[in-house]
């Protein structure tokens, strides 16, 4: 399942970097892409959106 997020606070790499890790280490064989400039997030993930908020959440950024 797709799950779209919009996710503020990310400006480079390092930031798509964290929102990938933290998702991963929810659902290992999720498939992140990441807009930088949108700020759009897409997750192709078995898990629960909630758990996948909460997860991006941890990492310090404001999902809506």
């Amino acid at each position: 399942m797709d799950h779209v997020f919009q996710v503020q606070g990310m400006t480079c790499g390092h930031c798509e970097r964290a929102v990938k890790q933290s998702v991963a280490q929810v659902d290992p064989q999720a498939s992140t892409t990441v807009d930088l400039p949108t700020g759009q997030v897409v997750v192709h993930s078995t898990s629960s959106r909630e758990t996948l908020v909460q997860a991006i959440q941890e990492e310090g950024y404001s999902v809506t």
